[in-house]
């Protein structure tokens, strides 16, 4: 079963071939449903290569390397097209086939009619089979390969709807963002192979002797720059709230399954580095403690919906990163797997309320959805406790664990997340109530719409915002004054909903105080990160009261905003510097952008046209203009060159009597 892993990422990437050749003819939905059963093929692999690898004995036996042929042979550099399946790439495997292949099927319902509906499902399949490279490749080049897909596919995505600029340039940031973290994974591999001589991570590992001190210091740090961009960690978090501007699916797909994620795998499975260099454990806790603290805070005062989610997943991120600074490695994966549910469950819900309402995405324009929309209600409730920290759901256990070990090892960073906890249940909490609790605000807001002034105000918009249209769904619902009536999604948006919510609900199953062999997170992952592993070594009565804490700060949180928010209009609550981001996009314009804006002018139309340019041009007229002038001295007349030739003959002869005269 363990030589079939190969098939994970070649169907999807099938997938991606076949709709890029043959998607316009297989048209709406049949591309959506051929995109979707390659990913969910993918999704039955991968759990087939689960039970072959659950059945080798604990310890190194459950490490499979599969070599598909051999890549680069180059003198000293000998790298392999491998594939490394051990639990904690195949965890990996498992929720982003999974979770993909759900994203996939609430994408035939929500990008129904869209004009490049092939072209969407192809991007997603190729977006899918990048991911998987990265997690299951066997060395560092491998997974570089795959982490430069999905940053590319991302590119693709978020600028799906490139018609609109602010979706183009989302797309831009995204990537550029990015490249500058790519710089951080391509030194940390020129210095990994200039000290061990290899890039299979076997290799690595076994050399850590000359990874120690410096050396090892640098590379964990570098690889940590790659991470920021990937996983949107201080300084290099901007893009992913900009990234809400591709289609709802791709933002659950890049929140909930793949690419942001990429960053804290990088981080655990280089666990046996980072656990030689405690300056760079510091530095990895610090910064994702920091980052979980700012985006929560952002997250308080914003009004759309889908950024208040992707601060979120910024700041969840950042309790992950806060994990692996302490050693907690299988808390941070065990995190990451009950945030790709919870988080899931939350985009696409926000999907459904979008799609019930027309589009509509502010917050304040919202309120008493619960009531028309039920089941989108109920699921998107169960991901709200489950991220807020209420207990028994996922996200309770799995922050918790996270908290219990920064507690043990960086007592201040326990307190930035516990406060950073209370942050989430009050923010999120303000989402909930201002969605599907309290008046129809959404009425009122379609009533204001439709009036004659505000109607002439769109219209002058032009007919570019007509053209690029959100998203291929044909309005529901809308009676004959043009209103938007809320309503359920179709079946298969509901049932990716329904699934999601109820792994959030039980997603704390797979690590929980009673053990089992398939709910054992420490058992199945403890081999792969060995003595890297951090203990904490805490007492049942210590757990026991850090578990209270943490569930009281989930009740509290959901209280104040419950109290707060029963009216939508509290600007003291939404401060303008939490609602322009701390301005850091104004600060990295007014440090970077306009700089670089005024330095590509300088060099585009000064240096460039005056210098180069002039330096051509100039040479250019110099030669013309002794072109021109010996051209004069071409006559046609004999006389003139038979004098010309007697003159140089005189001269010739006078210059050589004067030097034998002297």
């Amino acid at each position: 079963m363990l030589h079939a892993a190969y098939l994970m990422p070649l169907l999807p990437l099938a997938g991606f071939v076949v709709l890029a050749l043959f998607g316009r003819r297989l048209g709406d939905p049949w591309a959506g449903w051929f995109g979707t059963v390659a990913v969910l093929a993918s999704f039955v692999v991968a759990c087939v290569t689960y039970v072959g690898l659950l059945g080798q004995p604990s310890g190194v036996e459950r490490e499979f390397v599969q070599n598909l042929y051999n890549w680069i042979p180059v003198g000293g550099l000998q790298v392999k097209a491998q594939l490394l399946v051990d639990p904690l790439s195949m965890t990996m495997a498992l929720f982003v086939t999974g979770i993909s292949a759900l994203i996939n099927l609430y994408s035939i319902g929500y990008m129904r009619r869209d004009k490049d509906f092939p072209k969407f499902f192809a991007y997603l399949n190729l977006f899918v089979a990048s991911m998987l490279l990265l997690i299951l490749g066997g060395n560092m080049l491998f997974t570089f390969i795959g982490w430069e897909g999905v940053g590319v596919c991302s590119y693709w995505l978020i600028s799906y709807w490139f018609e609109r600029e602010s979706a183009a340039s989302a797309g831009k940031k995204a990537f550029i963002y990015n490249r500058v973290g790519d710089v951080g994974f391509l030194l940390a591999m020129f210095l990994v192979f200039s000290k061990t001589g290899s890039l299979q991570y076997s290799v690595i590992f076994h050399n850590l002797g000359a990874l120690g001190g410096v050396t090892g210091t640098a590379v964990c740090l570098l690889l940590f720059l790659a991470a920021t961009g990937k996983s949107a960690q201080i300084p290099l978090f901007p893009w992913l709230p900009d990234a809400m501007e591709g289609p709802t699916p791709v933002s659950a797909l890049i929140h909930a399954a793949t690419m942001v994620t990429a960053g804290v795998y990088l981080m655990c499975r280089f666990s046996p580095v980072l656990h030689l260099t405690h300056d760079a454990q510091i530095v990895v806790a610090t910064v994702g403690a920091v980052t979980a603290f700012v985006a929560a805070t952002i997250a308080c005062a914003q009004n759309d919906i889908k950024k208040v989610l992707a601060f979120s997943t910024v700041s969840q991120l950042g309790y992950m990163f806060l994990a692996v600074g302490c050693g907690a490695y299988e808390a941070a994966i065990f995190l990451m797997v009950a945030h790709a549910f919870f988080k899931g469950v939350l985009f696409l819900g926000s999907g459904s309320v979008i799609h019930g309402l027309g589009d509509e995405q502010d917050l304040k324009k919202m309120g008493g959805l619960a009531r028309y929309m039920p089941l989108t209600a109920i699921t998107f409730g169960v991901g709200w406790l489950a991220i807020a920290g209420v207990p028994p759901l996922s996200g309770f256990w799995a922050k918790g664990d996270i908290l219990e070990n920064a507690f043990a090892r960086f007592r201040p960073l326990w307190a930035i997340g516990v406060v950073t906890a209370l942050l989430t249940a009050y923010y999120m909490s303000r989402l909930f109530v201002l969605a599907f609790i309290g008046p129809d605000r959404w009425r009122a807001a379609q009533e204001n719409a439709a009036t004659p002034e505000v109607a002439l105000a769109a219209a002058s918009q032009g007919a570019h915002e007509a053209i690029a249209e959100p998203h291929g769904i044909e309005p529901h619902g809308i009676d004959d004054h043009g209103s938007h009536e809320p309503h359920e999604p179709p079946f298969v948006m509901k049932l990716p909903l329904v699934v999601l919510a109820t792994l959030a609900l039980l997603g704390g199953l797979l690590e929980l105080p009673w053990k089992s062999r398939f709910s054992d997170f420490l058992g199945w992952l403890g081999p792969v990160f060995g003595t890297a592993l951090y203990n904490a070594h805490q007492t049942s009565g210590q757990k026991w009261l850090l578990s209270i804490v943490d569930a009281a700060l989930a009740v509290i949180g959901i209280t104040i905003a419950a109290v707060l928010w029963r009216r939508a209009n509290r600007p003291a609550l939404e401060p303008k510097f939490l609602r322009r981001v701390w301005f850091v996009d104004d600060l990295y314009d007014s440090v970077i952008g306009k700089p670089g804006a005024l330095l590509a002018f300088v060099l585009a139309y000064i240096v460039d046209n005056k210098v180069i340019d002039g330096a051509v041009n100039g040479l250019a007229r110099l030669t013309q203009g002794l072109g021109s002038g010996l051209r004069r001295t071409q006559t046609g007349f004999v006389r003139q060159y038979a004098i010309g030739i007697v003159l140089g003959t005189v001269g010739l002869l006078g210059w050589m009597l004067m030097r034998a005269w002297s």
